[in-house]
């Protein structure tokens, strides 16, 4: 399956932002769904996690309460809304797909078979 994620730009703090990921190629709903992302000079970091039935989510504990992942299988897409966005929330956002019936833990990028481009969020001060 092949990822395409968007909804990136340059924003202030404080602000909101919509990511949205489409995959093609496949159902969506055979997938669990991660974001990941990418800040200058550091490593690839677990954002948000969710099954796939949209039941069970998982959240980098740092975004709990301002991130909220999502998904429409009937629309075969998969949302992060981001709100109270801090600077350094800036990065690359990576979204990825897993087989739903792969085991192991949501939050280890090698866990995740597919990996769309990215998207790129600014948040200035």
């Amino acid at each position: 399956v092949q990822l395409q994620a968007c909804g990136g730009g340059l924003v202030q703090a404080g602000s909101s932002v919509s990511l949205s990921c489409a995959p093609s190629g496949d159902t969506f709903s055979s997938y669990i769904v991660g974001w990941f992302r990418r800040a200058p000079g550091k490593e690839r970091e677990f954002v948000a996690a969710i099954g796939g039935t949209g039941d069970t989510t998982e959240y980098l504990e740092s975004v709990k309460g301002r991130f909220t992942i999502s998904r429409d299988n009937a629309k075969n897409m998969v949302y992060l809304q981001m709100n109270s966005l801090k600077p350094e929330d800036t990065a690359v956002y990576l979204c990825s797909a897993r087989s739903k019936w792969r085991l192991g833990p949501w939050s280890i990028p090698n866990e995740f078979n597919y990996w769309g481009p990215g998207t790129l969020v600014t948040v200035s001060s």
